[in-house]
């Protein structure tokens, strides 16, 4: 039974070594790296200019051809009145400026992404599928001109959808679907004639951002006390995602997962309780 216990013992010191070790490397990492650092750009006075900075701070993903994002949760860990942050988007979105979408990642989850992104990864969506010949691309000018210019909110229903690409030509059931497989539009479970703007080619960012706060979750829990310090944490990568970890760091502290803490040699980041 003394070798069962001493055994988890080993293991557990093990771990807590390895940890160390990626913590020290993190922060030798941070020595050279020239960008700026979450603790220097976590708090914004404005929704735009936490909006622009994040755009620019968007991870570069190999593998997925997806313009830069934003979510809601990260201008709430930035923007430190969360009304502010709503009214503000609203304003921006009227403006034409962004356009925000419902992501099906948890209930309150919600994307920002600006206008001309967006209209760059409809065309990417585009150039793919008339290298395959497919019919009936005349749907996403019509898309673009008359439903993304005219419709702001994140959902539109059937009759709607139509009446706006009518102004392009005769809609066709084949449209429609062209556009829900080009992965423009969802399917509202609730009410089949509805349907929810969305983001294309994102479908693996967004279970690489289920996964990744699962992680990033379950590494503070590891520690002793649930807690880390920013800067050497801001430097370590996730396994599970292809986003990184400032990415999933604002996100999770706007949902209030994680929490920070000033202290005398920097921001602190620990699991929140409540």
């Amino acid at each position: 039974m003394d070798s069962v216990a001493e055994s988890s013992k080993s293991r557990k010191r093990l771990r807590d070594e390895e940890e160390e070790q990626q913590e020290n490397e993190a922060v030798e990492t941070s020595e050279t790296d020239q960008t700026l650092s979450l603790g220097d750009s976590l708090t914004f006075s404005d929704t735009l200019v936490a909006l622009r900075i994040m755009r620019a701070q968007f991870p570069h993903i190999d593998k997925v051809s997806i313009q830069p994002f934003i979510l809601r949760s990260q201008l709430y860990s930035s923007v430190k009145d969360r009304t502010q942050v709503d009214r503000e988007l609203e304003s921006l979105r009227r403006e034409k400026l962004l356009r925000i979408f419902k992501l099906n990642t948890g209930q309150d989850d919600h994307a920002v992404m600006f206008v001309d992104d967006y209209l760059i990864q409809i065309d990417r969506v585009v150039k793919r599928m008339e290298e395959k010949k497919q019919r009936n691309l005349e749907v996403f000018m019509w898309f673009k001109t008359h439903v993304i210019d005219n419709k702001q909110d994140p959902s539109i229903d059937h009759q709607e959808l139509c009446l706006l690409l009518s102004h392009g030509g005769k809609v066709k059931d084949e449209h429609i679907s062209l556009l829900i497989n080009a992965g423009l539009l969802t399917r509202q479970l609730i009410d089949p004639n509805m349907y929810w703007f969305a983001i294309p080619n994102i479908g693996s960012v967004l279970k690489g951002l289920s996964q990744g706060r699962k992680e990033l979750i379950s590494l503070l829990n590891r520690r002793r006390y649930k807690e880390m310090m920013l800067a050497p944490l801001e430097k370590m990568r996730l396994r599970q995602s292809l986003l990184d970890m400032r990415f999933h760091l604002r996100d999770l502290i706007g949902s209030g997962h994680l929490k920070t803490v000033n202290t005398p040699t920097g921001l602190l980041v620990r699991i929140s309780k409540d």
